[in-house]
Order: structure tokens, then C-alpha cells, then sequence
């Protein structure tokens, strides 16, 4: 009985190339990790483009979280030396657009003399007025309050303290990493975000 030979043309083989239901398939799996991972730090897929939802750009102004209609752009004098921290969102104010589409957007702001600052803080505040994420970097819990005696601020969840004179850096708690900060200049007297954020924002497994 003669074997019989099955024989392909060069031409109809692609190596390395998956067929057309395997390649609809990777695709689709890339697009679910890419959903995933937005999910993850706090973003929605379909509004992770939003303007809302983007991260503050240089020259955003900063606003009150709980703010006023329609919002009003914060002077250094806003910031009270002591007081707690101020809880703000980025404004596009060519675009009449408050970034608040994403909890990582959350910023704080504290105000401490400038000669009690390192020189990295000296140079990202704006008239002794400093911004950092107010999402811990320990496991994404809101850093909301000031400890006067230590002159840090402090997570609630877990009690991760951070100090903002030194840019944020962890001084207790289980944080592994400081606060991000958010480096800000004075335009026209208004607070103003100077460049994005110094790293990724978050607990460390959201990047």
C-alpha cells in the first residue's frame, strides 16, 4: 500500500504567523489585561481618554475637591500653615474641565516654612505650598490627615506617616515608598502644577 504525501505550497505557509481565529483571540486577551490594569489604578477603559480622567498637566490649576460652582483656582494663602491638608484636583481651566475622574487625582496640599524644606521639596513648592497624592502608596487608602508632632502626614488605614518636607518620604508605618509628588509654581499668584507627578501613583502592585 503506497503512503501518500501530503504536499503544501511555500506560499500557503506563514511561519510564525497564527491563524486568523488565534490572532482575533490574542487580541482580544490583550485588550482585557490592557481593561484589567486601567481597573486597577482607579480608571475606567472606556474613560481612561477622558479629560476628566487624565493626570494633571503643567500649568492645571488646583481646586477644592469639595469645591465651588463654578470652580475657583487656589492662591498659596488658601493653604494654612498647620492646618489639614487641603484635599484638591487638578483644573484645566482652558477647558473649564476639573480632573476628577479618577481617585488618583486626588491631591494634597500642605503649607510649611521653606527654610524647614530639603532643597528637592524647596524647589517643587510654591511659596512654602507643597502637593503630593493623596492615595497611600501602602494599599491605596485615602492619606487624609496631619500629625502636628511629627509634622507628617498620615494614612488612617494603616498608619503609614509621610514626610512632606523631606518629598514625601515614608518616616512609619508598612508603606514601602514615599509619597508621589505633585511640583507646583505660582502663575499669575494662582497655585499651578509645574510638571506631573514625580511616580506612579498608588499602592505599588496598581503602578
Amino acid at each position: 500500500m503506497k503512503q501518500q504525501r501530503l504536499i503544501t505550497s511555500p506560499a500557503s505557509v506563514r511561519v510564525g504567523e497564527p491563524d486568523p481565529a488565534r490572532r482575533d483571540a490574542l487580541r482580544r486577551g490583550a485588550c482585557a489585561c490592557l481593561g484589567a490594569g486601567l481597573a486597577t489604578v482607579g480608571v475606567s477603559p472606556a474613560r481612561a481618554d477622558e479629560p476628566a480622567s487624565q493626570r494633571p498637566a503643567p500649568g492645571d490649576r488646583l481646586v477644592l475637591a469639595a469645591g465651588d460652582e463654578p470652580p475657583r483656582p487656589l492662591v498659596a494663602s488658601d493653604v494654612k500653615p498647620g492646618a489639614k491638608p487641603l484635599q484638591v484636583f487638578p483644573f484645566d481651566a482652558a477647558a473649564g474641565v476639573v480632573r476628577d475622574g479618577s481617585r488618583l487625582n486626588k491631591v494634597l496640599l500642605v503649607k510649611l516654612d521653606p527654610a524647614g524644606l530639603d532643597d528637592a521639596a524647596r524647589s517643587r513648592a510654591a511659596d512654602g505650598v507643597l502637593a503630593f497624592s493623596a492615595v497611600c502608596t501602602h494599599q491605596g487608602c485615602d492619606v487624609s490627615e496631619w500629625n502636628e508632632a511629627e509634622k507628617a502626614l498620615l494614612c488612617f488605614c494603616h498608619f503609614s506617616r509621610f514626610d512632606p518636607a523631606r518629598l514625601g518620604q515614608v518616616v512609619a508605618g508598612p508603606a514601602s515608598r514615599g509619597l508621589p509628588n505633585l511640583p507646583l509654581k505660582l502663575d499669575g499668584g494662582l497655585l499651578t502644577v509645574a510638571s506631573p507627578f514625580s511616580t506612579s501613583l498608588g499602592a505599588k502592585a496598581a503602578g
